[in-house]
């Protein structure tokens, strides 16, 4: 399988094509980023022209949110099934994302959290969720991440929201802010914090509290490497998907 990779001279894109090194029955199909023509990415030229990832089957896209959005229509228009590891995708992305991608053809996997841990810690938010009237996410990352609040963070609240529907009525007060912003953004309801801190990598904390408890969910990534992982899973299963657009490494590892 040929492995186009969106973005390749970034952090991610750089241990996507180390991941794909190793894998059997895989290979590097090309490398894109406008302005890198002719780099040398990991021994492997990249180039400026989208036709570069042409004769993928997967494509990973690893951008910022604004190029993702015109790049994966592009990639479906080839034909190519998508890897999203692309933050900052909201409920209203991914309805959009789910209304244009063809029922029949190529698979599309938005993954907000390559890292497995991740993806246990916001199951774990989700599952405490209709227990605990209180409920706040607050998540941190390097000082250059493009986007705030976090794709994880997004996808967590979204879920703690949605689990929320079907358990405890109502939510307590949070006071008023002297300072807008103060409590955090409003993320389906659910209160989220973003702290952009040099030094840090990527970092969740989940907080919940009712009466005479509460309850901290935590999850910190030390190190790159976290993600190859769950890299390896998405790309082994992605044309396995049933549905055309999947959310999460959730439906690949059973939780």
């Amino acid at each position: 399988m040929r492995v186009g990779i969106s973005g390749a001279p970034g952090r991610m894109g750089r241990l996507t094509i180390g991941v794909v090194e190793k894998l059997d029955g895989f290979t590097v199909g090309g490398l894109f980023a406008p302005g890198h023509d002719d780099e040398d990415v990991r021994g492997h030229v990249c180039s400026g022209a989208p036709d570069a990832l042409a004769d993928s089957d997967v494509i990973v896209e690893f951008t910022t949110p604004d190029a993702a959005d015109e790049n994966v229509g592009r990639w479906r228009e080839m034909g190519c099934h998508v890897l999203v590891g692309t933050s900052g995708y909201t409920v209203e992305k991914l309805a959009v994302l789910r209304e244009t991608w063809p029922v029949e053809g190529p698979r599309c996997l938005v993954v907000p959290n390559f890292a497995i841990g991740a993806v246990l810690m916001m199951r774990f938010a989700e599952l405490a969720a209709p227990h605990f009237g209180s409920a706040e996410v607050i998540e941190m990352h390097h000082r250059d991440k493009p986007d705030a609040p976090s794709g994880t963070a997004l996808a967590t609240a979204a879920r703690m929201a949605a689990a929320r529907d079907r358990g405890l009525e109502g939510t307590p007060s949070r006071g008023s802010e002297i300072i807008s912003g103060a409590l955090g953004a409003d993320v389906d309801g659910v209160p989220v914090h973003s702290l952009r801190v040099e030094g840090s990598i990527a970092h969740q904390e989940v907080v919940l509290g009712t009466v005479g408890q509460y309850l901290t969910i935590r999850h910190d990534t030390t190190d790159y490497s976290a993600f190859a992982p769950g890299i390896t899973l998405a790309l082994r299963h992605i044309a396995t998907l049933t549905e055309p657009v999947t959310v999460g490494l959730e439906a690949l590892l059973g939780v």
